[in-house]
């Protein structure tokens, strides 16, 4: 039985923690702690997009601190093994995925790559850097997952090389529609150690937002679009 993981199917977002959700917990309570996700509704945050938002997430942050640098990695680990079982390549996405992806390549014995935005415009003009080979199976390391666009890129680079994309692991998904709808068309199965909602929970009752923000963070999530249009600079 998959337990312990969220992931993205069929356009919906499921969560197979019916019983036990203490790693989502525990993470979105690390991401917290190290301010890896900072929550603001009064002053809110620019994405490279130029959109506003109540929220902003840097996972590298966790990467300086061993202890959830290290629980991060082996919940990786776990998820490859449940999930899809043996792989022939961990592959991390540029830049975000690239040190975790190595950690949890190191952990399993297997073969690391990494996938950048596009080709290099010099050298070699590799979007792929390793070595890697036609058919072998890939399991895909990323940080977070937004509209999911650019993870995606990623698995599409691979598949032209010729590699079984097995799926994606990631720290922390924002879970926009957007993004189970893109996964869905590149049958692309996700994983997650944390998602919104728990992160959302989690940052209430530990007090790091009050009740009546909860309203506009609801908001952000189901529009993002006319959130940051709602409060953009005038």
């Amino acid at each position: 039985m998959k337990k312990y993981f969220c992931y993205i199917e069929y356009y919906s977002y499921f969560c197979a923690m019916i019983t036990n959700n203490d790693m989502a917990v525990k993470t979105a309570n690390f991401l917290l702690t190290v301010k890896a996700v900072k929550l603001n509704n009064e002053h809110p945050f620019t994405w490279a997009s130029g959109r506003k938002s109540p929220i902003y997430c840097d996972n590298r942050v966790t990467l300086s601190y061993p202890e959830i640098r290290t629980f991060i990695r082996q919940r990786f680990v776990d998820a490859v093994r449940e999930m899809w079982g043996d792989v022939d390549v961990i592959a991390g996405v540029a830049t975000g995925g690239i040190a975790q992806g190595a950690l949890v390549a190191q952990e399993l014995g297997k073969p690391f790559v990494y996938v950048r935005s596009e080709q290099k415009s010099h050298g070699l003009t590799n979007q792929i850097e390793g070595e890697i080979h036609e058919g072998q199976s890939v399991v895909v390391i990323e940080d977070l997952v937004s509209t999911g666009k650019s993870s995606l890129i990623a698995v599409r680079a691979l598949r032209e090389k010729g590699c079984v994309v097995k799926g994606m692991a990631a720290i922390f998904t924002y879970g926009l529609q957007v993004a189970a709808d893109n996964f869905s068309k590149e049958n692309v199965e996700l994983v997650t150690l944390t998602d919104y909602d728990t992160l959302i929970g989690v940052a209430k009752e530990e007090e790091y937002i009050h009740a009546h923000e909860l309203e506009s963070l609801a908001a952000w999530r189901l529009n993002p679009e006319q959130w940051s249009d709602d409060h953009m600079e005038k």
